[in-house]
């Protein structure tokens, strides 16, 4: 299902700016990933309601969380709202792998 890309706030779309000269081939695969997310809302992962951490909650007014696996072990964390007219995948965070981990428990 086609969506747009937004991003959680203007701080996470400045580091996504950023980032094409501070790790251009990161850069490349967010930008892939975003493509693909726009193309399929639902082409990332679902994490369990239950290993959301609070703070994605608290901070973004989420409801739910997807990731899309980047190379590298780098991971991609979006959410997905449906306005009824359209349905918008919201870029959170991109993180390597430990990061992930930590973040989310395992």
């Amino acid at each position: 299902m086609k969506s747009k890309i937004r991003f959680a706030n203007e701080k996470i779309e400045k580091s996504f700016k950023e980032l094409a000269d501070i790790d251009p081939e990161l850069h490349k695969f967010v930008f892939r990933a975003l493509n693909d997310i726009e193309d399929n809302a639902f082409c990332g992962i679902q994490i369990p309601k239950k290993i959301i951490p609070e703070d994605y909650i608290k901070k973004f007014g989420i409801r739910n969380a997807w990731k899309y696996n980047l190379p590298g072990a780098w991971r991609l964390i979006y959410s997905i709202e449906n306005t009824g007219i359209s349905v918008i995948s919201i870029i959170l965070e991109w993180m390597d792998h430990k990061t992930y981990e930590r973040r989310f428990k395992y």
